[in-house]
């Protein structure tokens, strides 16, 4: 028989098989291993690298969770956030939760036709169509900028009203329609910061499934111009030499994969996690 890699959640929570050596992972049985009802909708989702098949759900109440499978009923499991799972899982499986991540927020959010309000049902694994009129959905993606902007030896830092953490990050902003990349690196630093930037490098992009982003990372050179925080959006930002970074983004962040970068410049490794 065919085994799967279930990816099950919780609202935001990922069930977590535990492992003998304390580690975790996620479940793979050849049947769904928990419990499930006539109304929860089991989706579909590309496979792993290696061929491995995966499916995801949605559980209501992770209080009352009946394990049906006999090794993870021995072994045992905890719901952990999908951030964390980040430093319990390898790339590749905290990857793929972060597409399943999605892709139920997109089913949530897409019972009904947008049209004629009809039942949407599944066409393929990643789109949709009406019951209806016929029209089709994909899930859709928040692209978003975020740019490193440098003054020689030093960084410009920024606290977001909406960070949930005493740390600094780097400016960013969501892509307007009509707008390229590029425009919107622009346009966000002089919205929020008032300063002029050029000579834009790209670093690379990054899935963020909260709830359903694409991350695009750039470096910038700082042109002129003083620091004026777009008071709405940010409460605090200044310049920081290399040195002496005040507490900066996890590792699972592509602010922070920017920010190691520049630092590596400097033959610096950071010791924060």
């Amino acid at each position: 028989m065919k085994t799967y890699y279930f990816f099950i959640f919780s609202k935001t929570d990922l069930l977590l098989q535990r492992l003998p050596d304390g580690k975790y992972t996620i479940p793979c049985t050849e049947e769904t291993p928990v419990k499930t009802h006539a109304w929860t909708h089991i989706m579909e989702v590309s496979p792993m690298e290696n061929g491995t098949l995966v499916k995801t759900m949605m559980l209501e109440d992770p209080q009352h969770v009946e394990i049906i499978d006999p090794e993870l009923r021995t072994s045992g499991f905890d719901f952990i956030g999908l951030r964390a799972s980040f430093y319990h899982l390898s790339t590749e499986l905290y990857l793929k939760a972060g597409k399943c991540q999605e892709l139920l927020y997109w089913d949530h959010n897409t019972q009904f036709c947008g049209v004629c309000g009809a039942p949407m049902k599944m066409h393929t694994i990643i789109s949709k169509r009406c019951t209806q009129c016929g029209k089709e959905v994909w899930p859709q993606l928040a692209t978003a900028i975020i740019v490193l902007i440098h003054r020689g030896d030093e960084v410009l830092l920024v606290h977001a009203k909406n960070f949930k953490g005493d740390f600094y990050g780097l400016v960013a902003g969501f892509v307007e329609t009509g707008e390229t990349l590029e425009q919107a690196v622009h346009r966000e630093v002089m919205e929020e910061t008032g300063l002029t930037i050029n000579n834009l490098r790209y670093f690379g992009s990054q899935p963020w499934p909260y709830p359903c982003g694409l991350m695009v990372g750039f470096n910038a050179d700082y042109v002129e111009g003083e620091v004026h925080l777009q008071r709405s959006e940010l409460s605090r930002g200044s310049w920081f030499r290399y040195d002496a970074l005040p507490r900066i983004p996890q590792r699972l962040s592509i602010a922070r994969m920017i920010l190691d970068d520049w630092l590596k410049g400097y033959g610096i490794v950071s010791e924060q996690e």
